[in-house]
């Protein structure tokens, strides 16, 4: 199996697009009609808070959380894994197999039982003959 590379692309940093719609820019969330403005020293700022404020935000909780989430999560999707590979997967396998058995019998059931009254009810109901009038 190749090793995926470790290295991390510090440009593009949602190469698969997974985060897109959390791309959120003050004109998302703040707006003004017509009828109702504010003075444009206010607007003006109040888009630096807003980034600004963002921004900082995002990097305090990224410093204080990023490193414990990022552990967190990835024992999460280990103990997924371990649990697809040791458990999920075996019981599936299992069951194919016993299922194995058990569809052998009712085929034999429905070949000795069941055939015999379909193949006459095919023969009742073939010689039925619908006539319009």
């Amino acid at each position: 199996m190749a090793e995926k590379s470790m290295e991390v692309d510090m440009v593009n940093r949602d190469p698969n697009q997974i985060n897109a719609h959390v791309k959120v820019a003050f004109e998302d969330v703040l707006a003004e009609a017509d009828a109702v403005r504010s003075g444009d020293c206010v607007w003006r700022n109040s888009k630096k808070c807003f980034e600004g404020g963002k921004k900082i935000c995002y990097l305090i909780l990224t410093y204080i959380c990023g490193l414990p989430a990022a552990l967190c999560w990835g024992c999460a999707f280990a103990e997924l894994a371990f649990h697809e590979i040791w458990c999920i997967t075996p019981c599936f396998k299992f069951c194919e197999i016993k299922m194995t058995s058990i569809k052998r019998f009712i085929a034999c059931y429905y070949d000795t039982c069941l055939g015999p009254h379909c193949s006459t009810m095919g023969l009742f109901f073939s010689r039925i003959v619908v006539k319009q009038g």
